[in-house]
């Protein structure tokens, strides 16, 4: 217990002199701003695939694991982006969305190389070429498991003709989708610590930050949303019409400060082995 709070303690010594609130209060912003434009790109590839279906489903999927406190208020506008028109895959609002979803990459690399210790030696354009991948990559992924879970209703209606009495396909649908959200959340996670660093650390070493931010998240989004539930009047009369923004803003800001203290418990964790992260 005594190695265990010297751990802990070291953390938050590194994480407050490496300016963690601040770099937590940039990630939660990049994160808000590049999710619009990531539902963009998401709707264009799915309506190049020819299922606007996939992109709605693929929405839903994103904000499973957000309170529905949190997630409630911005899901018209989220609704209105994805109903818009779009001319396809290619065009010049796509491609922008593209390019700024990736910003929330780079955020989340400047957070985890400051967590580490890490000085990032590759060039600007390779970092932004690899974000763009893993933005792609993400996109194909989300649209993957949001088409499993269209095929949903199908798969247990065929199944219900063998099985009578069989779990309504509603209740099954819904969690199943908490069920896949709170496993992409887990992947990327340990991908995120895992790739986008300097330098690579073993992946064991990645096990006790991941699993601190996956529990930590979860609990904190249920504790927000409760409070929410109670006092949400308290940022309407604050925020007025922003009021939306704002919650959503502290709950991603509490989220990246979580991720990042991720990153300090792991390389904490690292030092007292006589292990740095860029070994």
């Amino acid at each position: 217990m005594r190695r265990l709070a010297s751990i802990l303690w070291s953390a938050a010594e590194k994480f407050s002199a490496d300016d963690g609130w601040a770099i937590a209060s940039y990630i939660g912003l990049t994160l808000l701003t590049s999710l619009f434009p990531f539902l963009i790109f998401v709707a264009a590839l799915a309506g190049f695939l020819g299922s606007a279906e996939l992109a709605s489903e693929a929405a839903q999927l994103v904000f499973a694991e957000w309170p529905k406190e949190v997630a409630g208020p911005i899901a018209g506008e989220v609704a209105n982006v994805l109903t818009a028109p779009r001319g396809g895959l290619l065009t010049l609002g796509a491609v922008l969305s593209f390019y700024f979803a990736s910003s929330a990459i780079e955020a989340l690399r400047v957070g985890l190389n400051r967590a580490y210790g890490l000085v990032e030696p590759r060039p600007w354009w390779l970092l932004r070429l690899q974000s763009l991948g893993l933005v792609l990559i993400g996109s194909v992924a989300l649209l993957a498991l949001a088409f499993l879970v269209v095929l949903g209703p199908l798969i247990l209606g065929t199944v219900e003709s063998f099985v009578p009495g069989l779990m309504k396909a509603h209740d099954l649908l819904t969690a199943a989708r908490i069920g896949i959200a709170a496993v992409m959340l887990a992947v990327s996670l340990f991908a995120a610590h895992l790739i986008l660093p300097a330098h690579r650390p073993r992946l064991q070493d990645l096990f006790p930050g991941v699993a601190l931010t996956f529990v930590a998240s979860i609990v904190f989004g249920e504790a927000f949303g409760a409070y929410l539930s109670q006092f949400v009047r308290n940022y309407i009369s604050t925020y007025a019409g922003l009021a939306s923004a704002m919650i959503a803003l502290v709950y991603l800001y509490w989220v990246a400060l979580l991720f990042v203290f991720g990153g300090e418990l792991n390389a904490a964790i690292m030092r007292s082995r006589g292990r740095p992260a860029d070994r």
